[in-house]
């Protein structure tokens, strides 16, 4: 066994990453990242004069191809391993992604007469104009009481597959009519690497409106939202459906040609990038929550029992491991918020000071905030920066900063940044446990963890250990496990985790002073959501309609 390999494929919003790990120990041989050169398309179509509206965020599905190539190649030629020794590739991906495509895999944006057409391309997981599809999807499953409603906190995200599919329907029909599929990206590139089209019941589950024993929302519902949305599921979201760790194929001959491997190279099923990382964090049973934190936080926990909480994301039965009910809730914005604000918000005088101490802005920034106590500063922040997920599932809401003055230093807003997403976390922790779900600790990965002032912020606001994964790249690891367990080296996720992963790497313990101090800032911190969330007149909505007022102009 020592000499089998697998590989994890870990797509994010930025970059694609892939891990060479050893399927006996979950020693990581070699990883290797590559930048889509094409980003996160949120500006202007590639190669045309196409500019996109507010709140697009598009991909180029070549570059994740491109990528798949050029990092599992590095990571071959790096560790020196034969292709014969690699007996699985498991995958995941940011979601929700989905792209229009032919019945042959083709995407439409690919095609010469749609290259320059917006709604031909992949929409990222943070596209978020579907905002008013959405709103219509939820308010209609509510009149009518649709059962399958309330397993998503009572209210469907822009986010996911059918509102997104619904837009396209709308506002361009003729492409809707020509796509024979609307795939998520995770099964587009499993699809393209076997030959064999399968839906993964992770993203169909959390992102898709599927249900195992209930399946998708009914044709007469579709109807009435759009005649031609009706035969949606039944169509161009056809296939069978495949968990987390099943087999779905082999590499073809094409594929494995192009990665340097065998065509006895096994393909799992994909699985989203935040379940991945709960996987390669060792996350296997109930009573603890785990946060993948980079641009946004995942937070994902399982439990033996089926309830409903406000604003999640989802409840899956087998979501994340077979024979437990796996929950995801999450917050849209958080380590891009401080990256805007490092971006746009700091004087020049601290990046000469940052230069000759020879740190970062950010590692600046976090020295300074250190030596401030909890409430020293004055300030709370919300943490809408691009909206708000969970409880809300809200993507117009915005950010707030709360008592600034003419001392405010750039630290203290700094600070104030980080305890309003950890607030948001901790709320979040808050109506599990009204649900009935317990939680007992925090485990994290993603790189945020890196930071020991996030992650002291964070026990102290929730008042709760948090155990650091092993791995920085527990995505990648949870998807080579998966990897490994479809090639059969394994019988089950439960015993590849017990071999694969190692213990936590560190543990943060909570401070009982400073969470007496947070739950104070926290109960603001509800005001707030109260003010500006909840309150259909909040003044985020009014000068939403003001700007875009002023759009039209």
């Amino acid at each position: 066994m020592s000499d089998l390999l697998a590989i994890g494929l870990d797509y994010g919003t930025e970059s694609a990453r892939a891990l060479l790990v050893d399927v006996r120990t979950g020693e990581i041989l070699s990883q290797a990242v590559q930048k889509y050169p094409d980003g996160v398309i949120s500006e202007a179509i590639p190669g045309t004069d196409v500019h996109l509206g507010h709140n697009w965020a598009l991909q180029n599905p070549e570059d994740w191809l491109t990528a798949a190539e050029n990092t599992i190649r590095e990571v071959m030629q790096e560790s020196g391993a034969s292709p014969e020794q690699v007996v699985g590739l498991g995958i995941d991906f940011t979601a929700c992604t989905v792209l229009p495509t032919l019945i042959d895999g083709t995407p439409l944006c690919e095609l010469d007469n749609l290259r320059d057409e917006p709604h031909a391309w992949p929409k990222l997981w943070k596209h978020h104009s579907a905002q008013a599809q959405a709103d219509r999807i939820t308010q209609l499953a509510a009149e009518e009481k649709q059962a399958w409603l309330l397993r998503y906190g009572g209210k469907v995200s822009s986010e996911w597959l059918l509102p997104k599919a619904l837009e396209i329907l709308e506002e361009k029909p003729g492409i809707y009519t020509q796509a024979a599929y609307i795939i998520e990206g995770a099964d587009w590139v499993t699809w393209q690497f076997t030959g064999n089209l399968a839906r993964n019941t992770c993203c169909a589950g959390y992102k898709g409106t599927w249900h195992k024993k209930e399946g998708f929302p009914s044709p007469a519902f579709l109807a009435q939202l759009n005649p031609d949305l009706a035969d949606l599921f039944e169509s161009k979201v056809a296939g069978p459906m495949f968990g987390p760790s099943q087999l779905v194929g082999f590499l073809n001959a094409a594929w494995a040609e192009r990665l340097g491997l065998t065509q006895n190279c096994a393909v799992s099923a994909a699985i989203i990038d935040a379940h991945a990382a709960a996987i390669g964090s060792g996350l296997s049973g109930s009573g603890a929550m785990f946060l993948i934190m980079g641009t946004s936080t995942c937070h994902m926990l399982m439990d033996e029992k089926e309830v409903l909480v406000e604003g999640i994301s989802g409840v899956v039965e087998d979501g994340i491991v077979p024979g437990l009910f796996g929950y995801e809730a999450g917050q849209v914005s958080v380590g891009d918020i401080f990256g805007w604000f490092v971006e746009n918000a700091v004087p020049a005088g601290y990046q000469i000071e940052a230069d000759q101490k020879g740190l970062s802005l950010h590692q600046l920034l976090t020295e300074k905030a250190e030596q401030l106590n909890v409430g020293e500063s004055g300030l709370l922040s919300l943490d809408w920066w691009n909206g708000c997920r969970t409880p809300l599932v809200d993507a117009d809401l915005t950010g707030l900063i709360l008592g600034l003055n003419l001392k405010t230093r750039p630290e203290e807003i700094y600070r104030a940044l980080i305890e309003g997403t950890a607030f948001g976390t901790y709320l979040i922790i808050n109506l599990f446990e009204k649900a009935g779900v317990s939680i007992s600790k925090l485990q994290a990965g993603g790189g945020l963890t890196q930071n020991d002032l996030i992650l002291k912020i964070y026990a102290d606001v929730t008042n709760l250990p948090i155990e650091v994964a092993s791995s920085q790249y527990s995505s990648a690891l949870g998807a080579a496990i998966l990897g490994a367990v479809a090639s059969g080296v394994y019988p089950s996720i439960d015993e590849a985790v017990e071999k694969m992963v190692l213990p936590s790497a560190k543990v943060v313990t909570p401070d009982p002073q400073n969470h007496a101090l947070y739950r104070d800032l926290f109960k603001v911190y509800q005001q707030l959501i109260e003010c500006f969330g909840r309150d259909p007149e909040s003044p985020m909505k009014l000068l939403l309609a003001i700007r875009e007022k002023s759009n039209q102009i």
